[in-house]
């Protein structure tokens, strides 16, 4: 009994150091990161990018009273942070503008430091509808090839300063797709979801009930692979309906 116990104590400390220094897992619960993420991906986050602070430690451990080993991340690095206002949930964005950017939307149009960012049409985004990743409207609804139905959304390609591109989608006209012009101060960073009228993100101020500007300490880490999807159709005590379920050419998806 007590090399088991001692097994288990050296088990939980690996498993401590991994999750909170190497990589940790995360799952993805909405629709704004489509079309890089869709809601059922599971995915690794490299934890040792942007150095460690509370947040990278599970259940907030406050063994680090600052982020040491700093580093900021790029523009159109995808990254998980503690989300303010709160400070107490995950959210997984694109960093759009850093310390001393300035970001602005007009017209749906990301306009970064006074320049409007290239945006080109692409193929349409279709997925198959499913019960983890149903349509947003009726408008975007289609009968898919071999049955069911799939969800059609308009599909761009945005290419920031240097070269870097992503795609995003642009489904129509919201509030936030007009927006005064944000200062990025020291410390933090601007983000936004590619999903851009989906996403919670910092378009919208704390005390309007978005999560503003987010300060670089609030990181926890760099996605880094999708390890696992699932359209969410399996039932967990019918075992034959498991892998019909998992959307395997999303396996293995970098960022």
């Amino acid at each position: 009994m007590r090399d088991f116990l001692y097994f288990l104590v050296k088990l939980a400390l690996v498993v401590f150091v991994v999750r909170s220094f190497v990589v940790a897992p995360f799952t993805i619960p909405s629709e704004s990161m489509q079309p890089r993420l869709l809601i059922g991906d599971y995915l690794l986050a490299a934890k040792w990018p942007y150095g460690y602070s509370r947040y990278s430690l599970p259940f907030d451990v406050p063994l680090l009273p600052r982020r040491v080993l700093a580093a900021q991340p790029e523009r159109g690095d995808v990254v998980i942070f503690r989300a303010p206002p709160s400070n107490q949930r995950d959210y997984i964005k694109r960093v759009i503008g850093l310390p001393g950017d300035s970001v602005q939307l007009r017209g749906g149009r990301v306009i970064l430091n006074g320049r409007r960012l290239p945006r080109e049409r692409i193929a349409d985004l279709v997925v198959p509808a499913s019960p983890n990743s149903p349509c947003f409207s009726t408008l975007y609804s289609e009968p898919a090839a071999g049955g069911g139905g799939a969800c059609r959304y308009p599909r761009y390609r945005e290419t920031l300063p240097g070269g870097r591109s992503y795609e995003t989608l642009d489904i129509g006209v919201t509030g936030v797709d007009d927006t005064p012009v944000f200062n990025v101060p020291v410390g933090h960073m601007f983000v936004m979801g590619d999903n851009r009228d989906r996403s919670e993100d910092s378009r919208v101020a704390t005390d309007a009930g978005g999560i503003g500007l987010v300060p670089q300490d609030n990181l926890v880490g760099r996605a880094l692979v999708v390890v696992y999807s699932t359209d969410g159709s399996a039932s967990p005590v019918r075992p034959w309906t498991w892998w019909p379920a998992v959307r395997a050419e999303r396996i293995g998806g970098r960022f």
